[in-house]
């Protein structure tokens, strides 16, 4: 418990930083469309103007920005973005912090296994993501409701938008954790959790602009567009299975590597 406490506090800097950062997103970008739409032909002009590959890599086909959930799901896009670097950076971060700050004899000193601590140390940075994502909800009804006059009368695409940041952070704090544990040593972090981001939505975006489905389906940004959610109020299931099945083997495969590892310490 004593683990928690103290890698939660550590955290909570980080989440304060991400939710507003998160809150400002979704307030300037939708304000700006939303004051856009006012003039849907102008609008539509400006989005045939677009080339179509661009559309393509920002999920932006078909998309109908004169409704409010339209505007939304593009700015969405630049969430999942900040959410994916986000949890990355505490996959990462999650066992190699101690390595690298020379730490890690004091705290395997204790009468805990490495199984309670990789435990106490998960549990924590799931804890502070969930309060992210307690602000994106509570951000998005609130800029939503603000600039709508009151809130959609269909809502389910969006709760079914936000709901899919569960899976969306726990894929990029899975794949990190493991990806750490598969290194002899992480030196920087922010590089690794960076790359690991921006590396999926590029995928997600070549896949689409260059029609290779190999490549799309990898990439968590494809399994929840925010576009398809909007457009069907629904999930596309096998691509959602692959974010489901890469967490339930990253987690696992990260516990067995953690009590093998050959931890350094100050010694």
């Amino acid at each position: 418990m004593n683990i928690f406490k103290h890698e939660f506090k550590s955290y909570l800097k980080s989440v304060g930083i991400w939710s507003v950062s998160i809150f400002l997103i979704i307030l300037i970008y939708l304000s700006v469309f939303s004051s856009i739409s006012t003039d849907i032909e102008t609008l539509n002009e400006m989005m045939a103007s677009f080339p179509e590959e661009l559309l393509i890599a920002f999920g932006m086909t078909e998309m109908d920005l004169s409704s409010i959930l339209g505007m939304y799901g593009l700015v969405f896009l630049f969430c999942q973005i900040c959410l994916a670097i986000q949890a990355s950076n505490y996959g990462f971060s999650l066992v190699s912090i101690e390595e690298r700050e020379l730490t890690a004899d004091f705290l395997l000193a204790k009468p805990v296994r490495r199984g309670e601590i990789l435990t106490a140390k998960l549990l924590a940075a799931i804890a502070s993501l969930t309060i992210t994502n307690l602000m994106v909800w509570v951000s998005s009804f609130l800029v939503i409701g603000m600039l709508n006059d009151g809130l959609p009368s269909e809502t389910k695409p969006l709760i079914m938008l936000l709901l899919s940041i569960v899976l969306f952070q726990m894929f990029f704090l899975a794949v990190g954790m493991l990806i750490s544990l598969l290194m002899k040593r992480v030196r920087s972090v922010t590089p690794l959790s960076m790359a690991l981001a921006f590396g999926m939505y590029v995928l997600s975006a070549f896949g689409g602009m260059l029609g290779d489905d190999t490549l799309e389906v990898i990439s968590p940004f494809k399994h929840f567009e925010p576009n398809y959610i909007i457009k069907n109020a629904a999930y596309d299931t096998p691509l959602v299975l692959i974010s489901v099945v890469t967490i339930l083997i990253a987690i696992p495969a990260s516990y067995l590597l953690y009590s093998k590892r050959n931890i350094h310490t100050a010694v």
